[in-house]
């Protein structure tokens, strides 16, 4: 007989608004499925994110069917895992887990998830110059999700100047050398004056993390903005860029879309995306998906 009851869970930090546990169990419902999603925050554990392995480990031992993995262990977790899908062996990074007959094996649907949601909200975007905000592991995702979709050029700006290095010759080994650079944050005025748009993948705007990641004053409306945080929808950022004309794209889509292919590798079974989108709409807000 085909399971039909499904342990998942998932591990990151200041999770406790996310709405994954209810796109999970509505569309499990909906199935006939018995379907509990779990969440795991270090920050009420009262851990690092360096014990995502011991984490993974006990949900394994506990008989968990899978994990998503969130902020800020999507790529710590990958020294932890017996094997790697192809894409998030190329990324370096793993937002889904599935135990198969006691091993461990990462995926990352993050990909997959933005480019659906970005091809749907925003399908006559330019993308010759892209200017990215964050290149951990959503930023991989994301990069190469619009690398994927024909951008032209994306320039990789992070806190961090080594780690949106290392992203952007990553970029380049994989989709041509030329396609990706890296920059500072000091060079947002010039790099935005000229862009078609920008992504932000950082926590920032997040319900843990409120704020907005740039100066609002270096937003205009010849950019269009898509936003990678979906919980709150309406960001700082987001709500700014529209005042100011800019076509946007809020990161409920993503959410779905990657959500829809976990669901797939967890159980086996075909979710149904439109469900899940008006799931997402109702959960956050009717403001949440635009099409």
């Amino acid at each position: 007989m085909p399971q039909d009851s499904f342990l998942v869970g998932l591990i990151g930090s200041g999770i406790g608004p996310s709405l994954s546990p209810a796109l999970h169990e509505r569309e499990a419902g909906r199935q006939g499925l018995r379907y509990h999603y779990r969440l795991i925050d270090i920050d009420r554990l009262g851990v690092g994110p360096e014990a995502v392995g011991d984490l993974v480990r006990a949900a394994r031992d506990l008989g968990f069917d899978g994990l998503n993995i969130t902020h800020p262990c999507k790529q710590l977790v990958i020294g932890h895992l017996d094997a790697l899908a192809p894409q998030a062996e190329a990324l370096g990074a793993v937002n889904t887990v599935v135990f198969e007959d006691g091993r461990a094996v990462g995926h990352n649907t993050d990909v997959t998830g933005f480019a659906a949601s970005f091809a749907r909200g925003l399908p006559d975007a330019r993308l010759e110059r892209v200017v990215q905000l964050g290149a951990g592991g959503a930023g991989a995702a994301v990069a190469h999700a619009l690398l994927t979709l024909g951008a032209g050029h994306i320039t990789v700006v992070d806190a961090l100047p080594e780690r949106a290095a290392d992203l952007a010759v990553a970029l380049n080994r994989h989709f041509g050398d030329g396609r990706a650079a890296a920059a500072t944050p000091d060079t947002l005025p010039k790099l935005l004056t000229d862009a078609d748009g920008i992504v932000h993948a950082t926590p920032t705007g997040m319900a843990a993390h409120p704020g907005i990641p740039l100066p609002a004053e270096l937003l205009h409306p010849g950019l269009w903005v898509a936003e990678v945080v979906y919980r709150p929808l309406e960001t700082e950022l987001l709500r700014t860029a529209r005042a100011l004309g800019c076509a946007t794209l809020d990161g409920g889509g993503m959410a779905v879309f990657q959500a829809v292919d976990a669901f797939r590798l967890f159980t086996g079974r075909e979710p149904d995306s439109m469900r899940m989108l008006a799931d997402i709409a109702e959960l956050a807000g009717t403001a949440a998906v635009r099409n």
